[in-house]
């Protein structure tokens, strides 16, 4: 599974990236978590406000942090 989190650094996207990686560790899920903060490779994903979640190619969350049980519902549906 490869999942991108999309974001310039701010303190959002940080928190997004520790949802991630503490989802994947709850429900034993192996995933290459990469961040993505080069502005334009996020616009290529069409995001427009970050923090962006993109999660085997698809973008799934755009401008919010998802909360913990959003992230494993979106992870789930893509195992």
């Amino acid at each position: 599974m490869e999942i991108k989190v999309l974001g310039t650094g701010c303190q959002k996207c940080k928190e997004v990236e520790k949802l991630v990686r503490e989802v994947l560790a709850e429900i034993n899920v192996p995933a290459n978590v990469e961040k993505v903060e080069d502005i334009a490779q996020i616009v290529q994903y069409g995001v427009m406000l970050t923090p962006g979640l993109v999660i085997n190619g698809k973008v799934k969350v755009s401008g919010r942090v998802p909360n913990k049980a959003d992230i494993k519902k979106l992870i789930e549906e893509e195992k």
